[in-house]
């Protein structure tokens, strides 16, 4: 999960969700959105390379309206072809400390889908 500063401006990576059932995952990202004051979800969609929805995306679509019928806010989706990848090439670059690298990469593709949808100017603040 990433959020944007207030102005919508720039995304930050924010904190991985692991939990064992959608429903407790709902209500984390529920309490966040409320503490946050989010007023804007965009949710990665994980495309195939051809553009195609498969099963993955089929799953986070279903997780989605799980959450979309429980808040009263707009959830949008981008295409999060390659942010992994791109995530991944940022890290190595900075040379930060070893961590656990499937939380820091999916951290970091988190902030970098935001980043390229506040950079489209749509709406403040996300998450």
């Amino acid at each position: 999960m990433a959020l944007s500063d207030p102005e919508g401006i720039l995304a930050s990576p924010f904190k991985i969700i692991t939990y064992e059932s959608d429903t407790e995952a709902v209500e984390a990202i529920i309490a966040i959105v409320e503490k946050q004051q989010v007023k804007q979800i965009v949710v990665g969609l994980p495309r195939s390379m051809n553009g195609s929805l498969g099963i993955q995306a089929e799953k986070v679509r279903a997780f989605t309206e799980k959450l979309s019928s429980l808040i009263k806010i707009p959830v949008v989706f981008r295409d999060e072809r390659l942010t992994t990848v791109s995530a991944r090439h940022l890290m190595q670059e900075v040379k930060k400390k070893k961590t656990k690298e499937k939380t820091r990469d999916d951290a970091i593709a988190a902030a970098i889908i935001l980043q390229g949808y506040l950079e489209e100017g749509r709406a403040t603040p996300l998450i």
